[in-house]
């Protein structure tokens, strides 16, 4: 059987500081989608399951009875890993909840489930004791089988660990294991090697310029306001502001089902008939920038960015989701965006800080 570790979320006995910050090397391999479809899978698993991101942020909203929900499908276009755990297994960080009492995890057409169990983990040389995770002892499908990850290591705040549990970053916080209540984010534009996930520090080798500082919103995921979206100077959506959540365990750029929509079109974007949103590699010359504004700071996403090319074929890195909330749009800012950003993730003063890839 294989064994789906999900680490605790994203909070002190006095031990000797070690060295101020922690870098954990992330690695790139093919996608889940990506092995779906070399095998032929693809349009078997999109006609099964349901694909919408907001699932994994609004779970509620679909599954009422679910004590937690995470679909297998919000994990479709990850690709950027890390080693790491009790002993080693490749797993991925993500900005978002850890596990629950109840270890049940609905993926759309079956779930898992498992127990709770407390170990050591290891993380970049960070040894966090007694933390709590879930183990599985049922999982659903073969699809499972295909995934390139192991296990889950929730990074956002602690508020959504719907078990109540202290996830892992705040643990090893609170055991003063990291010099400072932060975390910080590089992904390579190099299709291997060259990510790190830095626990505890800041390193500005990886970034130009100065970190922009933005406010968390709403202290759960690492959302933030954004002031606006446009391309050609036109504001394509967020024309009145919206709210954005910064996410390294979501791939794309997701927004609300209309105004993706209207990008698609605009950058050419067709469905192919595994359900993938497929433009011309050529036109990737000519497309705009795509421009965010938040916290009055632009911040564009090149065509070289939101087009994501594999083995000579190219898709569009937008995908859109259906949710509505009190504050209106919502936007997920994923590896396409992060990709272009350095990003720091400032528990002690509950901000995230932004600056463009060295």
């Amino acid at each position: 059987m294989k064994w789906l570790l999900l680490l605790g979320l994203v909070n002190p006995c006095l031990i000797p500081l070690p060295p101020p910050n922690h870098k954990v090397p992330l690695i790139k391999k093919k996608s889940l989608r990506r092995n779906l479809s070399e095998h032929g899978l693809l349009k078997d698993f999109l006609k099964k399951h349901n694909l919408n991101p907001a699932r994994k942020y609004f779970p509620q909203r679909e599954a009422p009875n679910l004590i937690h929900e995470q679909p297998l499908e919000n994990y479709l276009d990850v690709s950027v890993w890390a080693s790491g755990g009790a002993e080693s297994f490749p797993g991925v960080f993500e900005d978002g909840p850890g596990t629950s009492k109840t270890v049940s995890i609905n993926y759309g057409t079956s779930s898992m489930t498992g127990i709770l169990g407390y170990d050591t983990v290891k993380v970049g040389g960070i040894s966090d004791t007694n933390q709590i995770f879930g183990l599985s002892e049922t999982e659903p499908g073969f699809f499972l089988y295909f995934a390139p990850f192991d296990g889950i290591l929730g990074l956002a705040y602690p508020s959504i660990s719907s078990s109540g549990a202290t996830p892992v970053f705040d643990n090893i916080w609170n055991q003063g294991l990291v010099s400072q209540d932060l975390f910080s984010v590089y992904l390579s534009a190099d299709d291997k090697s060259g990510s790190v996930v830095i626990f505890g520090g800041i390193d500005s080798s990886y970034y130009t310029g100065s970190l922009n500082w933005v406010p968390v919103s709403v202290e759960g995921y690492w959302q933030i306001s954004v002031d606006s979206i446009t391309m050609n100077g036109e504001a394509i959506a967020c024309s009145e502001g919206c709210q954005a959540i910064v996410d390294t365990g979501t791939s794309l750029l997701t927004g609300p089902t209309s105004p993706i929509a209207n990008i698609q079109s605009d950058i050419g974007a067709s469905e192919n008939s595994d359900g993938e949103m497929v433009v011309s590699c050529s036109a990737i010359s000519s497309l705009p920038d795509i421009i965010f504004t938040i916290n009055g700071i632009q911040y564009p996403v090149p065509p070289s960015a939101y087009i994501l090319q594999s083995q000579g074929s190219c898709t569009s890195g937008f995908q859109g989701m259906d949710v509505t909330t009190e504050s209106g749009e919502l936007w997920i800012l994923g590896d396409v965006f992060i990709r272009q950003y350095f990003t720091v993730f400032d528990r002690a003063n509950n901000r995230v800080g932004l600056a463009p890839v060295a």
